[in-house]
């Protein structure tokens, strides 16, 4: 025990690119370690300390029974528990999962299935414990992890805007995808953070960052029917890196059942 603040990282089920991210920082990541105590970051050292801790970083999905039980203790021995990421906040690329027969799909993939333990689901951190804050992208952006941090660090709320896409384009002075190209975008309906990559090259968004506060997909899914879009199309670019999250879920299921469109 240093005196300085606790930080632990801990993976589930992911690809690692948030806690990436956090080793991205480079400079960054030198000054924080003098400020506070690393006790578990298995991506960056081989030290492990055990708890309490006043902030955990938490990338993942809940895919496995062992996973359930494995969040309750992180967040009984948190003084603060933040969330990373598409699969953290949302389930990620694996909630695809959640629209079809796990049985099945580990039957295609896996020699012996009858060795995977695995979830009918992938779910969210907080379908499963109380969390402080949830921080979007797929993976995450270094600044706003920064910002994050410090944040608890200083013993306030971070500072991240709530706002869409949309805004980061006109900040970018990039011309509208959409609008001039006729290219399918989630801009509108997607929460800003990335700066506004894909379409400041030409592409439409593809919803990294997750929904949007109080996104309106119902206009939007409109939107796409009127430039031609397959309504197979329309679901699988919400079913992409944030299919379980409610709006983008509601949105995709609202293509598939044109009755359950709620207008706006």
């Amino acid at each position: 025990m240093t005196g300085k603040p606790r930080l632990a990282v801990f993976k589930f089920a992911s690809c690692d690119g948030c806690q990436l991210t956090l080793l991205d920082c480079e400079d960054e990541l030198l000054a924080l370690a003098d400020t506070l105590e690393i006790a578990h970051f298995t991506e960056a050292t081989r030290t492990s300390l055990p708890g309490p801790y006043d902030l955990a970083l938490v990338e993942g999905s809940i895919t496995t029974p062992e996973d359930a039980e494995r969040i309750e203790r992180v967040r009984a021995d948190s003084r603060f528990l933040v969330v990373l990421g598409a699969c953290a906040t949302a389930g990620g690329i694996q909630a695809l999962r959640n629209f079809g027969d796990v049985r099945g799909f580990t039957e295609t993939v896996y020699a012996r299935p009858d060795y995977i333990s695995t979830l009918e689901h992938s779910t969210a951190i907080a379908d499963h414990v109380p969390v402080d804050f949830e921080l979007r992208g797929c993976p995450i952006d270094r600044g706003q992890l920064l910002e994050v941090i410090t944040a608890y660090l200083a013993g306030r709320k971070p500072r991240i805007p709530d706002r869409s896409v949309c805004y980061e384009c006109k900040a970018r002075g990039v011309v509208c995808v959409s609008v001039a190209d006729g290219t399918p975008c989630l801009g509108p309906v997607t929460h800003a953070g990335c700066g506004a990559i894909c379409p400041a090259f030409r592409r439409g968004c593809f919803g990294c960052f997750g929904p949007a506060r109080e996104p309106n997909t119902p206009a939007l899914v409109r939107l796409l029917r009127e430039q031609g879009e397959a309504p197979e199309h329309i679901a699988r670019v919400f079913r992409t890196f944030n299919a379980a999250s409610p709006a983008f879920r509601a949105a995709a299921e609202s293509v598939d059942d044109p009755d359950r469109e709620v207008r706006s």
